[in-house]
């Protein structure tokens, strides 16, 4: 198949950064990952994933751990993991 359309999008420094390491544990380059999602679009006719509008209680939630209101935070994994059995 003759591979010459090309993608073009701009995205976060950070992002590409974490996404790209993700993808090379994966063995995968870039343009292989979008091949993929592409080709996965095409497969389900839609993207691959749930894409949902959240409910009031999830945005609720949500906009309250972006102010820090009601987050709860721990040194370490272990006192998080025991707080759960509290």
């Amino acid at each position: 198949m003759n591979k010459s359309a090309v993608v073009h999008a701009r995205v976060e420094p950070q992002t590409k950064k974490q996404a790209e390491s993700v993808l090379r544990k994966l063995g995968l380059t870039p343009t292989e990952a979008i091949r993929l999602f592409y080709r996965q679009i095409c497969l389900h006719g839609g993207l691959p994933f749930p894409v949902l509008i959240p409910n009031a209680l999830t945005k609720q939630t949500l906009e309250k751990s972006r102010t820090g209101e009601g987050v709860e935070t721990f040194d370490t994994l272990e006192d998080m993991f025991e707080s759960w059995e509290q």
